[in-house]
């Protein structure tokens, strides 16, 4: 994975921030709940593409649906 903007504003010899979340595959036609998380500065990973995440926004939770566009960003950045 090569480095993006969103990433390079933490140290490279860091790492990524990535937050262990519980992730679910749903199968083929079946109903995957939404992963609620209050880690927005979790980095959005490549497998992450397709699922929908409720994001703490400090007061509510609200709906993230994650798209290739988003990754390599932080799930904060789209949780107004």
């Amino acid at each position: 994975m090569n480095p993006t903007k969103a990433l390079l504003a933490r140290s490279v010899w860091k790492g990524p921030n990535i937050v262990p979340l519980a992730i679910v595959r749903p199968k083929a036609g079946q109903y995957a709940p939404p992963i609620k998380t209050m880690a927005r500065a979790a980095t959005i990973l490549p497998n992450f593409v397709g699922l929908t995440f409720q994001v703490h926004n400090g007061k509510v939770y609200v709906d993230v649906t994650i798209t290739e566009a988003m990754v390599g960003h932080k799930l904060g950045e789209f949780s107004p």
